[in-house]
C-alpha cells in the first residue's frame, strides 16, 4: 500500500484493526530488508515497516514521547524531537569559548542490530504499565524481517527505518 492511500483504505478496514489492537491479537507484519550506502563505504540495514505497521509505530512514539522526553539531558541532541546534530556542534563550540577542554561524543557501534530484546523491554516496563501496549512492542521487535523474499527470525537487535526504531533507541539509552 503506497502512503497516499491509507486515508481511503482506514476508512473501509481501520475498525478491523483497532478491535485487533485493543483485544491485544494484532500481529505487526515482517519488515522490509534495504541496504543502504554510507558515508564510510559500508552498508547500513534498514527495516521498512508496512504503511499500516508505520502508522501504528508513529502512533506508539506519539505516546510515549512525552512520558521519556523530559528524563534525558539537555546535553543529548541524538535522535530527540526538535534537537540534531547541528545543535550539538554549536553546543560545543560554547564549551570550546567557556574554555572547556572535553567534549564527549558517544555513539555505539551496530547499537540497533544489538539491542537485547528482554532487557529493553524490562527498561521500558518501569515506566509503561499498560500490559498491551509492552506486548505490541515486543511482537513488533520479533516479527522478523523479509530479506529476498525470506522471513529471518529477529531475536535481537530493532531494524532501522521505522519509527519504533528510533523509539526504542531513545526511550532505552
Amino acid at each position: 500500500m503506497r502512503i497516499d492511500d491509507v486515508l481511503a483504505w482506514s476508512k473501509l478496514h481501520w475498525k478491523q484493526y483497532e478491535i485487533k489492537l485493543r483485544l491485544g491479537s494484532y500481529r505487526p507484519n515482517p519488515v522490509r530488508r534495504v541496504e543502504i550506502e554510507k558515508t564510510d563505504g559500508g552498508k547500513r540495514l534498514l527495516g521498512i515497516p508496512t504503511v499500516l505497521d508505520r502508522v501504528i509505530q508513529q502512533a506508539i512514539t506519539q505516546v510515549l514521547s512525552p512520558i521519556f522526553e523530559p528524563t534525558f539531558s539537555d546535553n543529548s541532541f541524538g535522535f530527540r524531537p526538535k534537537r540534531n546534530g547541528h545543535q550539538a556542534v554549536k553546543q560545543v563550540h560554547r564549551l570550546i569559548k567557556q574554555k572547556r577542554r572535553i567534549a564527549v561524543d558517544v555513539d555505539l557501534s551496530k547499537f540497533f542490530d544489538r539491542v537485547n530484546h528482554d532487557l529493553m523491554m524490562s527498561k521500558l516496563a518501569i515506566h509503561i504499565k499498560d500490559k498491551r501496549l509492552l506486548s505490541l512492542i515486543g511482537r513488533y521487535l520479533r516479527a522478523g524481517i523479509m530479506d529476498k523474499g525470506r522471513l529471518q527470525p529477529s531475536t535481537e537487535g530493532v531494524p532501522q527505518g521505522g519509527p519504533l526504531s528510533v523509539t526504542v533507541e531513545y526511550f532505552t539509552r
